[in-house]
């Protein structure tokens, strides 16, 4: 971290400014450059408030030069790679994994039918939502439990992982009982009781970003649970909040080379959320892959307009085959293959 002061050669303020951060956070200081106006701080920095010393007066600006996220920094490695099963690995640099299902669980025949349709293509992980966290309290909540062991049952029918959105971190138990991918969805990306709850879990992790977070705002979050234990983290990018009212959410896809540059982590991106209209779903997919995901998650439905939940984004047989063929046309493209 380094400190600029406004004056030169203020030897009171420095010794203000070292004392401070030798008692408060166990930091050393040195003064740097002929003009003595450079303060840099070394030592574990992450826990420093920037904003308790930009307040203290004749400090001009404090800039972070390392990352308060350690665990989940790229520093820490190049690379990180999560094995769901055997033959399904998300973040291999070869390959860009789907993931595909009912955006909620409406029934089991439902979600039969629609796991055999992502069957077909060869979809190795299964979505489906159990626990329905909605704008208002009126709309569909979801089947709960029920709903998890329905998820369970077509997970072992037809070979597949499975991944549902977790809510609560007392829910951690039948979770680990009945899905092997945890989905920590944008609204609780800092319910931080639930990240650490997920941080001692075994199962692999898929965290959203929050509506309106920042890149380190996010990786922090993620940072939580690589704290707390569990080093299977994914991130996934579903688009944020912002003025624009024409699509869902504003989908950045230029945060994939951004994070790629910054984390380890796998990078999935959910093009359903963040459109919210079917025929722009399979465009963003493309996008998404173009820049680098490691991989998608896409809402399919065999009948949308039946779906409790979300029918407007649902990719139905049709859309969803022209979708998978398109995504696999350039996953080649870029030197990967779809799996």
């Amino acid at each position: 971290m380094l400190i600029v002061l406004k004056e030169k050669n203020h030897t009171a303020l420095i010794n203000e400014i070292s004392d401070l951060l030798e008692k408060k956070y166990g930091c050393q200081s040195h003064v740097i450059g002929q003009n003595r106006r450079v303060i840099a701080v070394t030592g574990e920095t992450a826990g420093i408030e920037i904003g308790l010393i930009e307040s203290i007066a004749g400090v001009k600006s404090v800039d972070r030069v390392d990352r308060p996220y350690k665990l989940a920094s790229r520093e820490q490695k190049d690379r990180t790679q999560v094995k769901i099963s055997r033959d399904c690995v998300i973040g291999d640099p070869a390959s860009v994994v789907m993931i595909a299902g009912p955006c909620s669980i409406d029934s089991e025949e439902q979600l039969m039918e629609t796991a055999a349709m992502a069957k077909k293509k060869g979809v190795k992980i299964l979505r489906g939502g159990a626990y329905k966290p909605r704008t208002g309290p009126y709309a569909f909540q979801g089947h709960g439990e029920k709903a998890l062991k329905m998820m369970k049952k077509a997970g072992e029918k037809y070979g597949m992982a499975t991944i549902s959105e977790i809510m609560k971190a007392d829910d951690i138990g039948i979770f680990e009982e009945n899905v092997d991918i945890l989905h920590i969805g944008a609204r609780n990306m800092q319910n931080y009781d639930l990240l650490k709850a997920a941080a001692k879990s075994k199962k692999p992790v898929m965290l959203k970003r929050g509506l309106a977070a920042t890149l380190e705002e996010w990786l922090l979050a993620a940072e939580y649970i690589l704290a707390g234990g569990n080093p299977n983290v994914m991130l996934c990018e579903r688009g944020i909040r912002t003025f624009e009212r024409e699509v869902r959410f504003t989908l950045c896809l230029g945060s994939i080379p951004a994070l790629r540059e910054l984390t380890h982590l796998p990078i999935i991106v959910d093009p359903s959320h963040a459109m919210g209209k079917t025929r722009w779903v399979k465009d963003v997919a493309l996008g998404g892959v173009a820049v680098g995901a490691d991989g998608l998650i896409i809402e399919i439905h065999p009948r949308p307009s039946e779906s409790m939940c979300d029918s407007a984004q649902l990719l139905d047989e049709e859309h969803w085959n022209d979708c998978y063929d398109s995504v696999a046309k350039v996953a080649e493209a870029v030197g990967k293959k779809v799996c």
